[in-house]
């Protein structure tokens, strides 16, 4: 509501005048790091909760068991949690980060840890950011990709194994539309649907047919129409424009969904799973969305992180229980879940130490919890 004078004839008149404003609203997001969650309201701040020992939650506090805004922050599209860092890229298309800096992963040339925000030194016109153990990647909107950080299995693929504190250029790598940092690998996603992975490839998490460590990116072997990708700790995960699931690497506690527990080379097919839109991938265990708003997840369950109110491990998918309109969801590092429901609502389950779930309890969930926390 603005007001209007106006003088006619030596006389004034005034009058209200509602004028409708438009806001801009971003896609809620989650992402689950190794001992905390990260989450994007639609109007562009971020919240955190989970462990803050190296500073992740973006202040001074020791843990936090509930969400609490990132101070400072806003105009955020695009959110990422590392082992024991943050990073959040704002509409400017600048990148941000704070926590752990051990290996120069915050990228503003330091090895300084830090509880509040830094700027990722020289990145700009940024699409897409992704964060693994040591080490980050970004997206740019030329096709480009850039990583900083730990480099000792090759995972910043500029084909050496030194370490970096502010981004480089990923060799030889263009026309990328996604994205993702694992452990110690990491993946891109090109606009032809092939996947092209480097870095740390024991237990064949490069899916290239071999278990050599790579330092510069490789191609896949014999996968095409890819159209998301999802980098775990020990294993990857593609998803096909058919809806169907792709896995390969380490299988301890049947994280590849293929019914076995022998590690794969190469892509495998997740048994019986057709119909989904977005896959997670965590420690031991992996989790998909399908396109009717429900979850499966298979792999490790000893904190109950498949959300089917058992603690045991399942080598094929399973339902999730009691979980429908999901629109987002993220596989924790340390054994637990997030996901978002299209009414904003954040739900979580599996391992709550440290407030993990942010329900403010540290009581383990077998299910799916509304943790009370809304993101629009």
């Amino acid at each position: 509501m603005i007001a209007v004078t106006t003088v006619y004839g030596g006389r004034q008149a005034s009058c209200r005048v509602t004028v409708a404003v438009a806001t801009t609203e971003v896609p809620p997001a989650i992402s689950s790091g190794y001992w905390h969650t990260v989450a994007l309201r639609s109007d562009g701040t971020v919240w955190t909760w989970g462990s803050n020992l190296y500073g992740q939650m973006g202040d001074d506090s020791r843990e936090r068991h509930t969400p609490t805004q990132v101070n400072g922050l806003n105009g955020v599209t695009a959110i990422a949690a590392g082992e024991q860092n943050t990073v959040a890229l704002k509409s400017d298309g600048t990148v941000w980060a704070w926590g752990n800096n051990d290996w120069g992963q915050l990228g503003d040339g330091t090895t300084s840890f830090r509880r509040t925000l830094v700027q990722v030194s020289g990145l700009t016109e940024t699409t897409a950011i992704s964060v693994g153990t040591g080490h980050a990647v970004a997206l740019k909107s030329d096709g480009t990709v850039w990583a900083w950080g730990r480099n000792d299995t090759g995972q910043l693929g500029d084909g050496t194994t030194t370490t970096r504190l502010t981004p480089i250029q990923v060799s030889g790598l263009i026309g990328v539309t996604a994205i993702s940092a694992g452990a110690l690998h990491t993946v891109a996603l090109k606009a032809d649907g092939t996947v092209w992975v480097w870095g740390w490839n024991s237990h064949g998490i490069l899916g290239e047919g071999t278990t050599m460590n790579r330092h510069a990116p490789v191609q896949v072997s014999d996968l095409a129409a890819v159209t998301a990708i999802s980098a775990g700790q020990t294993h990857t995960v593609a998803l096909k424009s058919d809806g169907t699931v792709w896995t390969w690497g380490g299988n301890f506690s049947g994280q590849l969904g293929d019914g076995t527990m022998t590690l794969r080379t190469v892509p495998t097919p997740v048994s019986g799973l057709t119909g989904v839109s977005a896959i997670s991938a965590g420690w031991q265990h992996t989790v998909a969305l399908r396109s009717d708003g429900t979850v499966l997840a298979w792999g490790d369950n000893h904190w109950g992180q498949l959300g089917d109110d058992t603690t045991t491990a399942h080598l094929t998918p399973v339902r999730v229980s009691g979980l429908t309109g999901v629109t987002a969801i993220s596989a924790g590092g340390w054994y637990f879940t997030v996901a978002l429901r299209h009414d904003g609502t954040v739900w979580a389950w599996g391992n709550n130490v440290f407030g993990l779930l942010g329900d403010g309890t540290t009581t383990n969930r077998l299910t799916p919890h509304d943790i009370g926390f809304k993101l629009r």
